[in-house]
């Protein structure tokens, strides 16, 4: 609820998701001053121990993971029986509210997506950390273009106890790789299929695998090829099809062996000298799963949960899906009886007993004194707990509402709840000019205001920083009640890389222009014919959007040291024509 603190420290602002697995909240930290997301566990797989100890492991091993475009998971914790996971709160929408809006991404705008996706998971892989649930549903996109990956330990810990919920199965199967839907265990190029799924419906807004249900779907991925994304897109260049092909392999043998692979491809797929690459072959074959193995799991139908398995293997058999049925008509029985029960408690009772219904009187704006006498001359009782709201209608003291509401009718001595006006409670505004919106934002929010963020022009865009507030509808010093709105006003900013190999630039320079930006740097350094210190390349184009947070990755010529140091002959013997 709104207000609760869990672990007296994370106050509840509001929701802002639920799912299968748990409920997602907007909180304040009340200790380090911050707004944070949360995730509660839901009641049932809260009450798995075995999953409870897998899901806070895991958590804590993806907290350990440090990257801009990877959610940073704070804290993990129980609180009164509740599981829950403190991340980064995110100003953004997942990748598939962009796909259900916007249908089809440009080729440019899908490669700096699928290049920050790998760039995070690579730090994950480097630690041999495997995410096992990559889908646009937990991937975050931010105003500025800033991807963020998110729900690491969840999805671990969903792994590992092999849970089989429906729309937890339902959501996923679509980036489902082979080895997993057939029962085998995750590796990191189980990630490097989802991706691959991922980046073919950013470009073309379709899912490659479509059924009348998770079964049929994870066949598909099991036995059908990948559609050719060409046929879709006729004037993509085949090195960008090319990774799409190799990332979405049948053969894990056939895929990139890790995101940092994958990244490395996706920096040169747009470039001159690949555009007239020829369509990959693969090495390995692709038919990698046996259809006697796949039989043998649809038609196993007394196979134990301990002896593992695909849970969507498991559930796919025609005499399971008998026993679903009747499961189903039997709970339909239940509840239409159910339905009778309370129907004849409801309607029949109040007839046989003869028990008039009274009219729950209005007492607004009366005093709680008042209030309590009309009610109780009317034949109800009083609830001894009262609920305090702000008010800039009703005069502190007095009453604004009841529970059940006024003109409804209920039987002598139900209890009301009376609402009382705590009066306008005002907050006063402060300058918030020059600080991030961010954490304004989410102070203001935790007060009660409805905050809006719009972005505005700027006279001198390189002076301005992105996401400070250059302006606020209500100024300093002004006051506004509970549930008001007040604007605040960033700058507008679009910058954009410039070509660091025109021999204009330094390192420094670049290291410079980096901080100014918030981009972090990584200097490769590259055997070269060119001067030491020369920018030979940079893996974001000229023209790239500049977005906060990403890594800008710069080679640097260098002298091959053994080539120097076997060069004996000096410039004096130069002259003299005695070196070869």
């Amino acid at each position: 609820m709104k207000g609760q603190k869990i672990s007296d420290r994370y106050q509840i602002i509001k929701s802002i998701g639920e799912g299968g697995m748990a409920n997602v909240y907007l909180a304040y930290d009340t200790i380090l001053d911050r707004n944070v997301a949360i995730k509660l566990l839901r009641g049932d797989l809260a009450n798995d121990e075995k999953f409870v100890h897998r899901f806070q492991r895991e958590a804590l091993s993806a907290s350990s993971l440090n990257h801009p475009n990877i959610v940073e998971v704070y804290d993990v914790g129980e609180d009164n029986g509740d599981y829950y996971i403190v991340m980064e709160y995110i100003e953004g929408r997942h990748l598939k509210d962009l796909i259900k809006k916007r249908g089809k991404l440009t080729t440019s705008e899908v490669i700096d997506i699928m290049m920050q996706i790998t760039d995070g998971m690579s730090v994950a892989h480097d630690s041999y950390i495997i995410h096992r649930d990559i889908k646009p549903q937990n991937i975050m996109i931010l105003e500025n273009g800033l991807v963020k990956i998110t729900d690491f330990g969840i999805a671990m810990a969903m792994n590992a106890t092999q849970l089989t919920q429906t729309n937890s199965v339902m959501g996923s199967v679509h980036y489902i790789p082979p080895e997993q839907a057939s029962g085998k265990g995750a590796s990191l190029q189980s990630d490097i299929y989802s991706m691959g799924i991922v980046m073919y419906e950013l470009l073309t807004g379709k899912l490659p695998f479509r059924g009348d249900n998770a079964v049929e779907i994870a066949l598909k991925h099991l036995k059908e090829p990948m559609p050719d994304i060409k046929e879709e897109l006729p004037n993509l260049t085949q090195s960008i099809a090319n990774i799409i092909l190799r990332a979405t392999a049948k053969n894990p043998k056939n895929r990139y062996t890790d995101a940092r692979e994958m990244h490395e491809d996706l920096k040169t797929c747009m470039s001159d000298a690949r555009l007239h690459e020829k369509k990959i072959e693969f090495k390995y074959p692709e038919n990698n799963f046996e259809d006697t193995k796949i039989s043998k799991m649809l038609k196993d139908t007394t196979k134990k949960e301990s002896e593992g398995g695909s849970p969507i293997a498991k559930q796919i058999t025609k005499d399971d899906l008998k026993k679903q049925n009747k499961l189903l008509i039997i709970l339909a029985c239940i509840f239409t009886g159910l339905v009778v029960i309370i129907t004849s408690v409801v309607v029949l009772i109040p007839i046989i007993t003869n028990e008039k219904e009274i009219e729950v009187p209005d007492v607004a704006n009366m005093t709680i004194n008042e209030a309590v006498k009309t009610l109780q001359d009317a034949g109800f009782k009083i609830s001894d707990e009262q609920q305090e709201q702000s008010s800039s209608e009703v005069e502190e003291g007095h009453v604004i509402k009841t529970n059940p509401v006024t003109g409804s009718k209920r039987t002598k001595n139900t209890t009301i709840t009376l609402y009382v006006s705590m009066g306008d409670t005002k907050i006063t505004i402060e300058n918030y000019i020059g600080k991030n919106y961010l954490e304004i934002k989410g102070a203001l929010e935790a007060k009660g205001l409805q905050v809006l963020v719009e972005k505005k022009d700027v006279d001198n865009p390189e002076a301005a920083k992105d996401g400070e507030i250059i302006d606020q509808s209500a100024k300093g010093g002004e006051k506004l009640s509970v549930g008001d709105t007040i604007t605040l006003y960033i700058p507008n900013i679009i910058s954009k890389y410039p070509n660091f190999t025109d021999g204009s630039f330094t390192v420094e320079e670049i290291r410079s222009f980096c901080e100014e930006y918030g981009i972090n740097l990584k200097v490769e350094e590259v055997v070269s014919s060119e001067e030491a210190g020369t920018i030979i390349g940079q893996d974001k184009p000229e023209g790239f959007t500049i977005r906060a947070g990403v890594t800008l990755t710069i080679k640097v010529a260098k002298q091959d040291e053994n080539a120097s140091g076997n060069d004996t002959c000096d410039d004096a013997a130069r002259e003299l024509g005695q070196c070869d």
